[in-house]
């Protein structure tokens, strides 16, 4: 195969054919298929709540069918530790449920992608539709390298990618939410699929082209001021924390030195950061609670944001709550979702081999 560059076009064109795409999904929700998910690295905190999962709520409601991968298999790419995935796996599925997923719905499904064989059975063929120059330059590949700090980087970490290929395209997922960063690798999966139509399926095309959902949910900075909320940064507020917790999280945030209190994210990031969260746990724009707090200082900011957002999470932390409690549910969800998972996948991976002239 001739090695091509891949095109991950403008952004600017990119977020114009989402904005068309949002307003198809409000009319014809049933034309389309959702995947999306997360590696079970830790709990979900308040920035996933408002990065990405209440997204994933949204389309959830609109009654767009909606598969959500918890990526297991992924977290072995760039760390050594393996003893929580189990329980992460389980926590991760909680957070989705008390946030608003559900999987009553029968159109809705949360599944572990190492327990559906036939989606990584598709990995291989995969493999064969690109090049190692293609995945090493990969961008977000090269970042998520440099992150993890290893000296040795095993296979996994590049052929990460044609997984989450696997992932979307084993039950035609049409589309998947994302964020600027991760547009490459939803552009590689783009590739696969039309280089797998065209090589093996003619005329009658086995995969979609997914396209990218842009999220325009705001950046939520961590509680240190640093440039992401992270649970490994010790600057998260896990939406698993009591409301004490919470208040003693927030009582550390960092701000300034200035009294006067105003939203301004280029001069005043930290100051404005917890002005934004307020703001989306209020629902009032983040100026005006500004001109409220005025020379109240980050004491009144502070205790407004705990106020708020204990509030804000309380429906959400007591639905958790129900839900640790009974584990055996949780587990039943997640058998559910495989289950559905390999229904799909089944379909799919005999559909993969017949084009390419391998049945028996």
């Amino acid at each position: 195969m001739a090695e091509e560059q891949l095109d991950y076009g403008t952004f600017e064109a990119t977020l114009e054919k989402s904005r068309k795409l949002e307003a198809d999904l409000q009319v014809h929700p049933e034309n389309y298929k959702v995947l999306t998910g997360d590696r079970p690295t830790g709990r979900l905190h308040i920035g996933h709540l408002f990065g990405s999962l209440q997204n994933r709520v949204r389309l959830h409601k609109l009654g767009v069918p909606t598969f959500i991968v918890i990526a297991d298999y992924q977290v072995l790419t760039d760390r050594d530790t393996f003893d929580n995935i189990s329980e992460n796996i389980r926590q991760l599925t909680i957070d989705y449920i008390a946030a608003g997923i559900d999987v009553t719905d029968g159109k809705t499904f949360i599944f572990p992608h190492s327990h559906v064989p036939e989606l990584n059975q598709l990995l291989l063929p995969f493999l064969t539709l690109v090049t190692n120059a293609e995945l090493d330059r990969n961008p977000t590949v090269k970042e998520e390298i440099a992150a993890s700090g290893q000296k040795r980087i095993n296979a996994g970490m590049y052929t990460y990618p044609v997984h989450q290929a696997a992932d979307i395209l084993f039950c035609k997922g049409s589309v998947v939410p994302v964020g600027k960063d991760q547009l490459p690798h939803l552009e590689l999966t783009r590739t696969i699929a039309r280089r797998f139509n065209d090589r093996f399926a003619g005329k009658r095309p086995v995969f979609p082209e997914p396209q990218p959902l842009l999220s325009e949910a705001p950046i939520i900075l961590g509680l240190d001021g640093s440039q992401k909320m992270s649970k490994s940064r010790n600057n998260a507020i896990m939406l698993s924390a009591d409301e004490d917790e919470t208040a003693r999280l927030i009582k550390k945030a960092k701000t300034d030195s200035e009294r006067h209190i105003t939203y301004d994210p280029e001069h005043r990031p930290e100051v404005s950061n917890l002005l934004l969260l307020i703001s989306l746990a209020s629902g009032r724009k983040p100026e005006q609670i500004a001109e409220e707090i005025g020379d109240g200082g980050s004491g009144q900011l502070k205790k407004l944001l705990t106020d708020s957002l204990n509030e804000y999470l309380r429906p959400l932390r007591t639905k958790r709550k129900e839900l640790e409690q009974n584990i055996d549910y949780v587990r039943d969800v997640l058998r559910g979702g495989v289950a559905a998972a390999r229904e799909e996948a089944i379909k799919t991976l005999e559909e993969v081999r017949t084009v390419m002239n391998m049945t028996i």
